[in-house]
């Protein structure tokens, strides 16, 4: 895969910060040699957070977000803001752009206090030095956006500030070098036309990486393929919404899993989702459950998350379950009203908004799983789709 078509939950997240007319956009545009955001004198030009995925040297993927001045006013002011406020919950590293002509503000002050809370990585960029010609700050770098001066010195900086690599498979460590796995692709009219789903992509690279193959079916092919290969695989990964189907032709004796339990495990959430489903045996009449996506997408009419998990709880629990659902970046900040949350696999949100949306959940007291762990439990085969990993199933 290459930098440029590296998804965005796999790209590094830096926001860029600070008061109105600090220079942000300034700075964003120095920083990625490109005209990403609109750049004038007139307090709040940018109104908006502005995104752009890249490859930003040293850094490699990157998204660049650029977010309106944290000290708006006004009704729509608070709207800007509350949205600054969102970005933070998918920002790994936070660039604070200060006019040097000014200082910190109180404004700043309360950023830097959000990125420690959250604990975010941060630099502070005090820009417009070549109108104050103040070269030193003990608490961070002096830039000019206008005579890029510093601009290189402040992406080595950012670079520093990125965490090692986790080293975390989807599944290459699930398998030996050699190794067969079957991945069980239904193609239905949801599918993207000529093209694999992302995490059905990212499974098949990490198979090859770890030297083992892969052998693509779909579920109305998934009995022939089996006897056609002679030797069984080490391993079957399915999407969860063949569970049902699937469970009855793969025996036993080999190792059944989804591409979801696995993404779930991929971005650090699986324990937690494990957990989380043994609360759809607690719903009761009334209760609402929100079934969140980190996408968006065409719902068709036998959509997954409005048609299929709502039809499938009910009729698991035999109960008048509410149904609430959202998409994209617009997850609710209030999850009082919710009795359980359902989250897609979060493929395309980046861990650190993964771990936020988990973290609230956990905060107000409600449990949290996910598309591919919520499907096994309802079909009764989320033990067996954990063989893979032996020490969670204690917990079903």
């Amino acid at each position: 895969m290459s930098l440029n078509s590296t998804p965005s939950g796999e790209r590094v997240h830096i926001g860029f910060f600070g008061r109105r007319n600090a220079g942000k956009s300034s700075v964003v545009n120095a920083v990625t040699d490109q005209q990403i955001s609109v750049v004038s004198d007139v307090r709040g030009t940018t109104t908006d957070p502005v995104t752009k995925a890249m490859e930003l040297l040293p850094l490699g993927p990157v998204m660049i977000i650029d977010t309106p001045g944290f000290d708006d006013e006004g009704s729509l002011g608070e709207q800007r803001v509350r949205r600054t406020r969102q970005v933070l919950n998918r920002t790994d590293i936070a660039v604070l752009v200060v006019d040097a002509a000014v200082g910190k503000t109180a404004a700043d002050d309360e950023l830097i206090a959000i990125f420690k809370e959250k604990e975010i990585p941060y630099l502070v960029a005090y820009n417009k030095c070549d109108l104050t010609g103040e070269r030193d700050y003990a608490d961070g770098l002096s830039v000019s956006a206008v005579e890029h001066i510093n601009i290189h010195a402040l992406k080595e900086r950012m670079a520093r500030l990125m965490k090692a690599d986790s080293g975390r498979k989807i599944c290459a460590d699930l398998v030996s070098t050699g190794d067969l796995a079957v991945l069980v692709v239904p193609i239905d009219k949801a599918a993207p036309k000529g093209r694999l789903i992302l995490p059905q992509q990212q499974t098949i690279r990490d198979l090859l990486d770890a030297g083992a193959a892969a052998v693509v079916t779909r579920d109305t092919e998934l009995a022939q393929t089996l006897q056609a290969l002679g030797t069984p695989p080490s391993l079957v990964i399915t999407d969860s919404q063949v569970f049902g189907k699937v469970k009855d032709i793969v025996p036993e004796d080999i190792r059944l899993t989804s591409f979801s339990i696995l993404m779930a495990r991929y971005k650090g959430f699986l324990e937690t989702a494990v957990k989380g489903a043994a609360a759809i045996a607690d719903l009761r009449d009334g209760d609402t459950v929100l079934i969140a996506e980190g996408c968006t997408h065409h719902r068709q009419c036998d959509d997954i998350g409005t048609v299929k998990l709502p039809r499938w709880l009910r009729e698991k629990t035999c109960r008048d379950i509410r149904i609430a659902t959202s998409s994209g970046k617009d997850f609710p900040e209030d999850l009082s009203p919710y009795r359980l949350v359902i989250h897609c696999g979060g493929c395309m949100l980046n861990e650190r908004e993964v771990t936020y949306r988990r973290q609230s959940a956990a905060d107000s007291g409600v449990p949290f799983t996910n598309y591919g762990t919520a499907i096994a439990y309802l079909n009764g085969i989320l033990k067996r789709t954990l063989s893979v990993f032996p020490d969670l199933q204690r917990l079903v």
